[in-house]
């Protein structure tokens, strides 16, 4: 790979909601189960429901409380946490539409400008994911909606979740690289800056609508990130990829 001359090599992404946008797929695709399990819940209040247990799940791993538990693992607990909430019984459930609805965290869509642009950062940088997903998760997801990485780490490889430090750290070691030509590509401020923290450059891209139309966080760089963007285009644009 040709030298950049900014010393970067490899961009390492942000998922959930950098790339792909979980709220809206899991909103949709939820609708069938909903409607006849539970018809008066909506899909958007379903899938919020499902997500606010996501960094509480995974705490109990950060901090020593549970062994590395894969994100498979605990969506499927935190979805029988959502039904019992709302009244209903997972066991009295089939385990076949249970796993099946568990795994549309595989199949969510990628945000409408996002397989475009890595194809054009792919021509000039490594790109991966960098995320708290497991990996048989995030090569279906990438099977299914033309993700074109060189290479699906997930979070076995670093056996740690963002923002705890190994999760960055041990990802470029993996690659061979220093922190310091790995950037981190998200839409999310806090994952930046622990990133940061590791050595990490930074780029920031704008996903204002992945909470929905209330979204109060993230809608705008909060640090002097290297790169801000709207989109995976413009950045390919601000480093300068092929068009």
């Amino acid at each position: 790979m040709a030298a950049q001359p900014h010393g970067i090599q490899a961009l390492l992404f942000d998922v959930f909601g950098t790339v792909v946008d979980w709220r809206s797929s899991i909103a949709r695709d939820a609708a069938p189960f909903l409607a006849r399990h539970l018809p008066g819940l909506e899909g958007a209040a379903f899938a919020a429901a499902w997500r606010r247990r996501y960094q509480p799940a995974m705490e109990a791993v950060r901090t020593g409380a549970r062994p590395f538990t894969k994100l498979d693992i605990l969506h499927r607990e935190n979805l029988e946490g959502v039904l019992r909430d709302h009244g209903l019984d997972p066991a009295s459930l089939p385990e076949a539409e249970l796993d099946g609805l568990n795994r549309l965290w595989h199949r969510l869509d990628p945000w409408p400008d996002s397989v475009a642009g890595l194809h054009r950062l792919k021509a000039r940088f490594i790109i991966a994911p960098l995320s708290n997903g497991n990996i048989a998760l995030l090569l279906n997801m990438a099977k299914r909606a033309g993700l074109p990485w060189d290479a699906i780490l997930g979070a076995e490889a670093s056996q740690a979740y963002k923002p705890n430090r190994e999760a960055y750290l041990r990802t470029a070691d993996i690659l061979g690289l220093p922190p310091e030509a790995c950037m981190l590509v998200a839409a999310h401020n806090g994952d930046l800056a622990a990133a940061r923290r590791c050595g990490f450059r930074t780029a920031f891209i704008a996903r204002p609508t992945e909470y929905g139309p209330e979204q109060a966080k993230d809608l705008a760089a909060e640090q002097d990130w290297d790169f801000v963007a709207p989109s995976f285009p413009a950045l390919a644009d601000q480093l300068g990829c092929p068009a």
